[in-house]
């Protein structure tokens, strides 16, 4: 999962890490692991799609394919 945009879309949306951690329920160590690449559950990513504000869709350009 190397790669993905979560901490570009969250900056653009001028979002903290807690800020986005707390409309995901989850904790703000795990949103710094997923920016830096790490692995993380179906849901964890769910989670974090929709508290940025967008569609499960639109997965692929927040979470590419490696």
């Amino acid at each position: 999962m190397a790669g993905n945009r979560v901490k570009d879309i969250r900056e653009s949306l001028l979002m903290s890490k807690a800020e986005l951690a707390r409309k995901a329920g989850v904790s703000p160590l795990t949103v710094d692991r997923i920016e830096r690449g790490e692995a993380c559950r179906m849901a964890t990513m769910r989670k974090i799609i929709l508290a940025l504000g967008l569609p499960l869709s639109e997965k692929e350009k927040i979470f590419p394919e490696d």
